[in-house]
């Protein structure tokens, strides 16, 4: 994946903060992140489909839920990219508040989603 591509498609608030709840929490459903963020459903769709068709995320589908993770052949550099840019933003808003938002999550996936 060239820079290029990479940093574009992180350049949308919106798609960046769903790749630093994956990169913080693992792989989370559409659900999940669209509780996390408070956007509804197909907003966050379409911002996925955007990181999965530039190869930073990955998809699985489970039942009627759809799990994202980043991709597992993401180059090296791109993961030292993605844990630094974490590191430095987890704390501030609104990177904080859709940790703490996932967190008070009710009926998360194991259990039932509450939103499909």
């Amino acid at each position: 994946m060239s820079p290029e591509k990479f940093f574009r498609a992180l350049a949308d608030e919106t798609r960046l903060r769903c790749v630093v709840l994956i990169q913080q929490q693992g792989e989370l459903c559409v659900c999940e992140l669209s509780y996390a963020l408070n956007l509804a459903q197909p907003k966050i769709s379409r911002h996925l489909a955007t990181l999965k068709a530039t190869k930073i995320l990955q998809d699985r589908r489970e039942g009627l839920w759809i799990f994202y993770n980043l991709h597992s052949e993401l180059p090296s550099w791109l993961i030292k990219v993605l844990q630094e840019t974490v590191a430095g933003i987890q704390e501030s808003t609104p990177f904080r508040m859709d940790k703490k938002n996932l967190a008070l999550m009710p009926n998360r996936p194991g259990t039932r989603c509450v939103l499909s």
